[in-house]
């Protein structure tokens, strides 16, 4: 007899502040049993406060947080879309280590910072898990993004006027430019990759764990504000234990 589908849910929960977190978020936040939380230790800082306090704000009712310790992942491999992927698999495995010990009919649900359709992992996650169980139905809430946030809180129009926008991260950001790009969103940048663009006429809006209370903004042309941008995340970091920063590189107009 086929095991009964497991219901799972993936929230976006925007950046931490429990009013960025949607009305149809709220609906399946409060429907889910159990949910499942990747430990990264103790370098989440308060992180988990703000998961916390968006629980106990709007699920209402009982619930369970499971944290399951994330897999080591190696960071500096060869082959870095293979580390990525067996890294997927190894939270995969333990996630339906979990699933194995819950009752029948406990809804699952996964929390994601931002909006699980961009630069996060839960969903290929979650895929996996599916492929290797065979009785997970699953479906994605999206949330508010860095990118939306960044735009917000600058006052922007991310495009030039009928012209592109390209989302990428600090990895890729050299092969971005040397290409021709000059309007970019930058993500998953821990060593502000920008900082070897100053001297070429790049200007930048960007900003720190945006949507929060501790929300941090600099915005300039680059080779002026690159200074101000290290002291603020540094002090962000210092305070609260982690840092999301994300920003808009824009080559400067004559």
């Amino acid at each position: 007899m086929p095991r009964p589908l497991v219901k799972v849910h993936l929230i976006g929960i925007g950046g931490g502040h429990p009013d960025q977190v949607t009305v149809q978020a709220v609906e399946k936040l409060r429907a889910v049993d159990v949910f499942i939380v990747a430990d990264k230790g103790a370098s989440v800082g308060d992180l988990a406060v703000a998961r916390r306090e968006i629980l106990e704000r709007h699920h209402g009712g009982s619930y369970q947080v499971i944290e399951v310790p994330d897999p080591p992942r190696d960071r500096s491999p060869r082959e870095y879309e293979t580390a990525v992927l067996d890294w997927h698999d190894a939270r995969a495995r333990a996630y339906a280590n979990v699933l194995d010990g819950l009752a029948e009919g406990t809804v699952v649900g996964f929390l994601v910072w931002g909006d699980p359709a961009l630069y996060d992992s839960t969903i290929r996650v979650v895929e996996r898990l599916a492929a290797m169980r065979g009785d997970i139905e699953f479906d994605v809430t999206p949330g508010i993004s860095s990118v939306s946030m960044l735009a917000a809180s600058h006052r922007l129009v991310l495009n030039r006027i009928g012209g592109p926008i390209v989302i990428t991260t600090g990895r890729n950001l050299a092969g971005d430019v040397a290409a021709g790009l000059d309007n970019l969103v930058v993500m998953l940048d821990g060593n502000l990759a920008c900082s070897a663009l100053t001297g070429a006429g790049w200007g930048i809006h960007w900003g720190a764990n945006l949507g929060t209370v501790d929300e941090k903004l600099v915005a300039g042309p680059l080779d002026d504000v690159l200074a101000d941008i290290r002291r603020a995340r540094d002090e962000v970091k210092a305070a609260h234990g982690w840092v999301m920063d994300t920003y808009l590189l824009r080559r400067l107009t004559p």
